[in-house]
């Protein structure tokens, strides 16, 4: 079929399968409620379906509405999120909702322009709002969508190249339907996110199979191509879990980098970028020794954390110590099991907390299952 005749039957056949196999019953579906749009987009940024689901849930229970939201602490917003990943969206998510009430009298604008320049929304995910609960005729291009339409048109290049990108919105915008934009819009992820997956695509299920450049030039798999490869560098972090016997010692990180604004464990920085396997136990208790006498130091098990764009090595160390005096301030505190269980903490921090618990240590943790 001729890529023209493609783009014109493109929506119907998409809107037609998405009505007999697409998803129907996902929790924020069947609603024009833009809180939950949007609550899920934002969770689902970067995460699939089944990881989101229960997070979801549990922050609708929590936070039923966008002023409820906006309303609560930023702790207990992190908390809920943790083990969800990438925390900047927490944040992002807290500020949003806090915008939306302020500026916006706790209803989602409809102009695209003005959602897009929402904290942490941006352009395919304003699309995806206003179509969803307002209709809005307007494309998406998140990452399912840009995987089906390279595919299926044979866009070369890297998608997160401005010039692909570019031609990747200029085509989304040209298939869009006047009609049933709800059903094609979900339609579109549903095919991505079902069908023309990562890795091995379920091309004999697709509407497209008989049209799909990738399978009729047999490059299933090296379309989208993928990002130019870096090495992943290394880097390597000392984290101290000072316990006194019935609580950890926790600081909350800074807002900008790495698990912005959770609660973790006070770091060992060496003057040199050295690996953890030179650092001394002496090292340890010297630094420890500011927060209280020292009693017993312990090399806890090393482990790897993998991020985006870098490996975390971490090596924790177990300092049983008796606290020196002096009131907690607001990004420092004492946590015995049940703070700690109730406060938001990065899925790597939390591992080390649950290690503290299998070694027999006599803090009893009720700990939240992180992902």
């Amino acid at each position: 079929m001729p890529p023209s005749s493609l783009k014109t039957s493109f929506a119907p056949r998409l809107i037609a399968w998405q009505q007999r196999h697409g998803r129907h019953d996902l929790p924020w579906q069947n609603t024009a409620d833009a809180y939950r749009i949007w609550l899920s987009e934002i969770m689902l940024q970067q995460t699939q379906v089944a990881t989101v689901i229960p997070y979801y849930e549990r922050f609708l229970q929590q936070f039923p509405t966008v002023a409820a939201l906006a309303a609560a602490p930023q702790d207990a917003v992190m908390a809920l999120w943790s083990g969800l990943g990438y925390y900047t969206r927490a944040r992002n998510l807290h500020r949003c909702a806090q915008q939306v009430v302020v500026e916006y009298g706790g209803q989602f604008p409809r102009d695209i322009e003005a959602l897009a320049g929402l904290p942490g929304i941006g352009r395919s995910t304003a699309a995806a709002i206003a179509a969803f609960a307002y209709g809005t005729h307007a494309a998406i291009l998140d990452g399912n969508v840009k995987r089906v339409l390279t595919r299926v048109f044979g866009i070369e290049g890297y998608p997160g190249q401005t010039r692909v990108e570019r031609e990747l919105w200029q085509l989304a915008d040209s298939l869009l339907p006047a009609t049933n934009l709800q059903a094609y819009t979900q339609g579109v992820m549903d095919l991505g996110a079902t069908v023309c997956v990562r890795g091995k695509p379920l091309c004999s299920a697709c509407p497209f199979a008989d049209d799909c450049v990738a399978r009729a030039t047999g490059r299933e798999r090296v379309l989208p191509a993928g990002k130019p490869r870096k090495a992943i560098p290394e880097k390597h972090c000392d984290v101290l879990v000072m316990y006194d016997g019935q609580r950890v010692l926790f600081e909350r990180r800074p807002d900008s980098g790495i698990w912005g604004g959770l609660w973790s464990l006070p770091e060992f920085a060496p003057p040199t970028a050295t690996p953890s396997e030179a650092v001394s136990p002496s090292d340890i208790a010297d630094l420890a020794g500011s927060y209280g006498r020292v009693r017993e130091i312990e090399r806890m098990a090393a482990f790897s954390h993998t991020f985006t764009h870098f490996k975390l090595n971490l090596q924790p160390w177990l300092i049983t110590l008796t606290p020196a005096g002096g009131p907690q301030d607001a990004d420092r505190a004492w946590l015995a099991s049940h703070e700690i269980a109730a406060a938001g903490l990065p899925a790597p921090i939390r591992r080390i907390a649950q290690a503290l618990e299998d070694s027999g240590k006599q803090l009893s943790f009720s700990l939240i299952s992180a992902d």
